[in-house]
């Protein structure tokens, strides 16, 4: 992981190489029957995991997850860049149970590398170290887990 101040705020930069073609992996991370089965993929006990996908250019993405619907997480994110399966580039919104806000930018790129895809999240614009070093420690560390292990288990 790497870290730094930008003109947009606080960044930081995680790359994780996964086990499946760039299309693939893009497509698992775009297409929101994938999502709702790699979301919880992980997880112990049923929760909620609700996603709706409009993949264009000025398109949204809303996902609503949480262990109860007493405790949920809300995220939506307005396409800005697609470039299946190169890049795409977001503005997230998101909020947690107690209805703190986030706003920031999300560059994912899925480079072809050794059979598999080299996947690099850049997202800018956290207001803290804090909640930058969240996001690089627990929600995309996470993120990635849930979906290598999704990837893993395809056909």
């Amino acid at each position: 992981m790497s870290t730094a101040r930008t003109d947009e705020g606080l960044a930081l930069r995680l790359s994780r190489q996964l086990p499946a073609r760039p299309e693939v992996v893009f497509d698992a991370y775009t297409d929101a029957e994938q999502q709702k089965i790699w979301f919880a993929i992980l997880d112990t006990e049923p929760g909620v995991v609700e996603i709706e996908v409009d993949l264009r250019v000025g398109g949204r993405q809303t996902a609503v997850w949480g262990p109860d619907r007493d405790t949920l997480f809300r995220e939506t994110q307005t396409f800005l860049e697609i470039d299946r399966p190169h890049r795409l580039v977001t503005e997230s919104v998101g909020s947690d149970p107690e209805g703190s806000t986030l706003t920031t930018r999300i560059e994912v790129t899925f480079e072809s590398v050794d059979g598999g895809t080299l996947m690099t999240v850049v997202q800018s614009g956290f207001p803290t170290p804090e909640a930058r070093d969240f996001f690089a420690t627990h929600a995309w560390v996470g993120a990635f887990d849930r979906i290598e292990a999704y990837l893993a288990q395809r056909p």
